[in-house]
């Protein structure tokens, strides 16, 4: 009994001198803004003895209290529906302890519909800002701020940053592109950093990339030169060096445990396949890619309200124009549904692509918003076509051939939306295309030709433009842009830095990109195609006036085109303008020359 009185006597004491020290590290997000429709927020509070403490303030509406077991977290509802910007104290106390921090609400400098979107008129262009150039050596190292794979180069850091990509706008500009798409640059202070997958500080620019006013500074700047800003969001999962895995907020913060959890599964078909096992989408859901990258568990209401609140104060505080959503199908799919219309909400005008990586239309299309045989509306606009993808890639291989593009064409009636589909034939996660190509490059330009001038929205990969020939190893594959570093022995970024195979490239990204903004019907018009006949692909884009004819040469030989064929669709026009090479010809006796591996268009006039 004595041994026992003693015990209860310590924990007494303890629970006393906890109650004795309140201390307040941080509160995020970190500020809001007055006007917003998301007025409603969820204060996520950083400490130590925050367990069974009062919340006051004598401005700032706070309308409930949630302490959690762990007495290092409290969260706080706060109501800033009237409240205006200034600086509002919040002061936590509990009886012996008091504890206070400022919290600030900032006017709103920019509207709402500032966040212009992209769509089909638009083409993405994707960095991956450590490779691509470097415009601050400041940075290059930062203390505190460890890499364990720094020793293999095709894994480290490189040194690329965000300075680079404002110092090479002009480049992307006159090239044709319209859009940037960054992958992410938040915080990543763990290995494979440069990758910048795995957040370690979710309202934190990554230091080695510059910070939240030099981000800023790229979307500004862009906007300036008529440019937009894609910023890459991962809502699924974290680093295992985020300080919330040594002490998590609640028990159930993130699936399952470091030591035990589920492996995921990649079977996305899952939810929209009417026979799913509850197992299966478990796996899919929960299970976490590899052990170095914990799941989010978005069933736990503060960590859903966490990452919305996030999501909406990067678009604030930086005035992106859209978002891409990482492994958009491995997340909680009522969440994230939830996530996009709270965004979309908040910004109509912006625009959201979910990463979906699987190439079945049939499976692809039920995440897009509205589509009438899902099971819920996912609310989201945009997905990435790795359908179309896997078939240009397989006809670059030869594979398949290219009736198998058609017939993936033939599928969109399955999207609620098919002009919303960003297209692309590679990106950061696979193989370059002319290494699919085998280095030939008029397959290589026939997949881009199909991609500039079909459906959708294209999107290119840093360095494809100048015909970067890398394998699906990911270090080797999103190789340095040669020009962006110091040293570097020459300057890819210039004409005369580049060789002659690399400028026949470039010339022929950036007339494809001139005739997409010259000519309307590639980019927004209505697509008519015909099957493929003797390797033969032929289709048309059609927009007010404007007609234009493509034909796509797969074959070695040379192809004779019967023109009487389409005669409903030329309506008896015979004067052709071949859009490549401005060449006027007249069809006076319906037959038109195609060279074997050759992709033509022509303005019917």
């Amino acid at each position: 009994m004595k041994k026992l009185s003693v015990i209860s006597l310590f924990l007494v004491l303890n629970t006393f001198l906890s109650a004795q020290n309140i201390i307040v590290n941080k509160i995020e997000p970190p500020n809001w803004w007055e006007g917003m429709k998301y007025n409603k927020i969820q204060l996520m509070v950083y400490g130590e003895g925050l367990n069974n403490v009062e919340v006051k303030s004598e401005d700032l509406k706070i309308i409930n209290v949630e302490p959690v077991k762990n007495s290092n977290y409290l969260f706080v509802d706060v109501d800033l529906n009237s409240t205006k910007a200034g600086s509002y104290e919040i002061t936590f106390s509990n009886g012996k302890s008091e504890a206070s921090i400022d919290f600030p609400v900032y006017e709103r400098l920019q509207s709402p519909n500032i966040h212009r979107g992209f769509n089909q008129e638009d083409a993405i262009y994707l960095i991956m800002p450590d490779r691509f150039a470097n415009g601050d050596v400041k940075n290059d190292f930062v203390e505190g701020y460890v890499d364990s794979f720094q020793n293999q180069y095709s894994q480290a850091r490189h040194g690329g940053d965000i300075s680079g990509v404002i110092s090479k706008l002009d480049y992307i500009k006159e090239l044709g592109f319209s859009t940037i798409w960054l992958t992410p640059v938040v915080e990543n202070n763990t290995f494979r950093s440069y990758h910048g997958y795995s957040a370690t500080d979710f309202y934190k620019v990554d230091p080695r990339h510059g910070n939240l006013e030099t981000y800023k500074t790229l979307v500004n700047t862009a906007h300036e030169k008529g440019l937009k800003i894609i910023m890459d969001h991962v809502a699924n999962h974290i680093a295992i060096d985020h300080p919330w895995i040594k002490n998590l907020p609640t028990a159930d913060w993130i699936n399952g445990t470091v030591k035990n959890h589920l492996e995921a599964n990649h079977h996305k078909m899952v939810f929209t396949d009417p026979y799913s096992d509850s197992v299966t989408i478990k796996h899919v859901q929960e299970g976490w890619f590899v052990d170095y990258m914990p799941d989010l568990n978005h069933k736990n209401k503060f960590l859903a309200n966490y990452i919305i609140q996030n999501t909406i104060w990067w678009v604030e505080s930086t005035g992106v124009d859209g978002i891409r959503e990482d492994t958009y199908p491995y997340c909680d799919q009522k969440f994230m549904s939830r996530w996009a219309e709270a965004v979309l909400t908040e910004y109509p005008t912006l625009n959201i692509v979910g990463e979906v990586w699987t190439g079945d239309p049939a499976f692809l299309s039920g995440y897009q918003g509205n589509n009438k045989f899902s099971k819920y509306n996912t609310n989201l606009p945009a997905l990435t076509d790795f359908g179309m993808r896997d078939v240009l890639v397989n006809c670059l291989t030869g594979k398949e051939s290219i009736y198998k593009f058609y017939t993936t064409l033939a599928s969109d009636y399955l999207y609620p939306d098919v002009s919303q589909l960003v297209t692309f034939v590679d990106n950061h996660d696979v193989g370059r295309a002319m290494f699919y190509a085998d280095s030939d490059i008029e397959k290589f330009k026939i997949a881009f030709h199909l991609l500039f001038t079909t459906r959708g929205i294209p999107q290119v990969f840093y360095g494809t433009e100048i015909g970067m020939k890398e394998n699906e190893d990911h270090g080797t594959l999103r190789k340095n842009f040669p020009g962006g570093f110091p040293n570097d022995d020459r300057n890819a970024f210039t004409k005369t830095g580049r060789t002659d195979y690399e400028n026949d490239i470039y010339n022929f990204f950036k007339k494809m990109l001139t005739l997409r903004k010259e000519h309307p019907a590639l980019s927004k018009g209505k697509l008519i195609h015909f099957p493929p006949q003797n390797d033969v692909y032929i289709y048309f884009k059609k927009a007010d006036d404007e007609l234009i004819m493509n034909v796509i040469n797969t074959g070695n030989n040379d192809a004779k085109i019967d023109l009487s064929k389409f005669s409903n669709i030329i309506n008896g026009k015979i004067n052709f303008i071949n859009l490549y090479t401005s060449e006027e010809l007249l069809n006076k006796n319906d037959i038109l020359k195609i060279e074997g591996k050759k992709a033509e268009m022509f303005l019917v006039k």
